[in-house]
Formats: structure tokens, C-alpha cells, sequence
């Protein structure tokens, strides 16, 4: 019997220290997202990190929670439910990181009667510390508990055409309305090393501005590629001039180089380039979260405005919007056939 599973990134219990604590040290001590040797892993997350950002990041998940909880699960939640009926098989959520295990979500299958699992990262590019993480926890568990069922791995979907055209409809019709002056792509940031890593032929990524335009098995696995070439197919779609979008990596952590232009250094500069009205689309989520409705829609905006800028639009990521559902329902249909 078929199931799936989504994945998604996951989330405090709530937004306190006490439990914004052990959500993050899960997180930050993944060797796929700090990828350091172990002791220096610790030393810097335990020793270093936890001490401040735990009630750092309190605050700001205060600020974004909802009463039904964190909005990235109860946003995962309302699209399991939507895609559900849509198809014929099981589907459950998970989250790589705190109490919705991957465990949980293979149990719940299980238990269902489910030995052939499609395994979906809820992330369109391709990275280690997001999608890669997810498949190699989920294959530790299956082999530790599940040794009888079958994964099929749903690879990235950042060029698939269905999944552009949601996201530009989506742009679209938040757009509506708001007589923008640029529209900005910012896309999660992750450090240069990881896309070397990442690099299966480790020569091509050289990340010099042309790497990415030239063909080459690397792109499969590469996440600067794969955020290039999402915004270029959505600009197309939706008939974009050059002068009005760029691309930028929001969320890096002091101390290494992370891939560039950096969301916040470019936001800050625009109103003296002439940038008075500035709308900004996530891309690399499916679903609304700190990243998005703290960093972008609160902490961006202020900065844009104080540093002159007018008005400030925060795109909504695809959430469940009822397309997007569709959408990830008939990629479950043609797999489960």
C-alpha cells in the first residue's frame, strides 16, 4: 500500500525560551546545517549560541505566533488537509525538527497498513541542510524501525512548470493593487562551502557569476542554481523588465561566507537607488514562518521605512492556496497510479 509523507522544517513547541532551548539545539547541532566536526559543533552551539539566541529568538517568534500555534505547522496542517481528499492515499506531515518527528509521521503510515512511502521535502531547491537532512534521518528510521517500506524521494521541484505557475499566479494576484517600483526575490541563505559540497562533479560550482548558467550535472543538487533559475522562469511568466527584480539570501549566520547579495544590505540601500515601493516573495518556502513573517514582513519593512522607503509589501508564500494543493495532489496521483 501507498502513503505519503510531507516534511517540512518544524518548530518550537512555543514561543518561550524554555522550549525555543531544545528546538534550536536540535537544529543547529544537525551536521547537515552546521557542518563542522561534532566537538567544534558543540562548542559553538552549546557553548556560544544557546547562551543568547534562545531568548532572542523567543521574541521573535512571539511576535509572529498564532493562537492555533506556530504558523508554519498550522500552515503545513491546513495543506495536508486540503491535499488529503484529493487523493487516494494516506498522506501525513512531519517535521524534520522538533515534536512532529519523521518518526511520528512513518508510524502513522504504518499503522495504516502503508510499505511504500513518497517522501516529500517541502522545499522547492535542493540544499543539504534542508532537503538532504530530511532523507537521510528519514532513511536512519526506516532501516532502524520500518525496514520493510520503500521510500520513493520526490526530488526538488524549483523548475517544475505546474509549481512555477503557481507561484507566479500567486505573485500576481498579491500584487494586485500595489503600484510597485521593484519586486525581490529573497531566498534562504546557506554558506558557500555547502554548495561545493553539494558539487558532484567538485569542479564546476565555482559561484563566479557563470557557473550557474552553464550546463552541468551539478545543477541537480546545487541551491544557488536552482534559486537563479526560479526566478527566472516566474519573471518570464509574469513578463518582468530586468530593472524591475533582483534576486538576494536572506538568514546568515555571522562568521563564514554565505552566498550573496544579502537581503538586509540591499533592502537598506534601495530607497537612495529611487526604490519607494517594494513588494518581496520567499521562494524558498512553501509556507509562512519566522523567515518570512518576522525577518521579511516585520524586521524588513521597518528597515526599508527608516531608511526612507514608502511602502513595503511581504508576498504570502504558497501556504494552501487552493492551486498549490492541486498542484502537489496531482504529483501524489501520477506517482500512486
Amino acid at each position: 500500500m501507498k502513503g505519503v509523507l510531507l516534511v517540512n522544517l518544524g518548530s518550537p513547541e512555543s514561543p518561550t525560551p524554555k522550549d525555543v532551548k531544545p528546538y534550536l539545539d536540535e537544529f543547529l547541532m544537525d551536521k547537515y546545517v552546521i557542518d563542522v566536526p561534532y566537538l567544534l559543533r558543540a562548542l559553538l552551539v552549546r557553548g556560544i549560541i544557546l547562551r543568547k539566541r534562545p531568548e532572542e529568538s523567543a521574541h521573535a517568534y512571539a511576535k509572529i505566533w498564532w493562537e492555533e500555534g506556530s504558523p508554519l505547522v498550522v500552515l503545513s496542517e491546513r495543506m495536508q488537509k486540503k491535499v488529503q481528499p484529493l487523493v487516494n492515499v494516506p498522506v501525513s506531515l512531519a517535521m524534520r525538527y522538533g515534536s512532529m518527528t519523521i518518526e511520528k509521521g512513518l508510524q502513522e503510515l504504518h499503522d495504516k497498513g502503508v510499505t511504500d512511502v513518497m517522501l516529500f521535502p517541502l522545499y522547492p531547491q535542493y540544499a543539504m541542510a534542508s532537503t538532504l537532512t530530511i532523507l537521510v534521518k528519514a532513511e536512519e528510521i526506516r532501516k532502524k524501525k520500518f525496514p520493510h517500506m520503500k521510500f520513493t524521494d520526490v526530488p526538488a521541484f524549483y523548475n517544475k512548470p505546474d509549481y512555477i505557475k503557481n507561484l507566479a499566479d500567486s505573485i500576481q494576484k498579491h500584487l494586485v493593487g500595489f503600484e510597485y517600483d521593484h519586486l525581490l526575490f529573497s531566498y534562504h541563505g546557506i554558506p558557500e562551502r555547502h554548495i561545493r559540497k553539494t558539487d558532484v562533479t567538485k569542479s564546476h560550482c565555482k559561484i563566479d557569476g557563470s557557473c550557474c548558467n552553464t550546463p552541468s550535472p551539478a545543477h541537480e543538487f546545487c541551491y544557488r542554481h536552482q534559486c537563479y533559475e526560479t526566478t527566472k522562469q516566474v519573471v518570464k511568466l509574469l513578463g518582468l523588465p530586468e530593472d524591475k527584480y533582483s534576486l538576494t539570501f536572506q538568514s546568515r549566520l555571522a562568521g563564514d561566507k554565505w552566498l550573496e547579495p544579502y537581503t538586509d544590505v540591499e533592502i537598506d540601500n534601495m530607497p537612495a537607488k529611487g526604490i519607494k515601493k517594494l513588494a518581496v516573495v520567499t521562494p524558498a518556502f512553501v509556507s509562512d514562518c519566522l523567515e518570512t513573517l518576522e525577518e521579511i514582513a516585520m524586521r524588513a519593512k521597518e528597515d526599508f521605512e527608516a531608511n526612507g522607503g514608502e511602502d513595503f509589501l511581504a508576498v504570502p508564500c504558497l501556504n494552501d492556496d487552493d492551486e498549490w494543493c492541486e498542484t502537489v495532489s496531482n504529483w501524489i496521483n501520477d506517482w500512486a497510479k
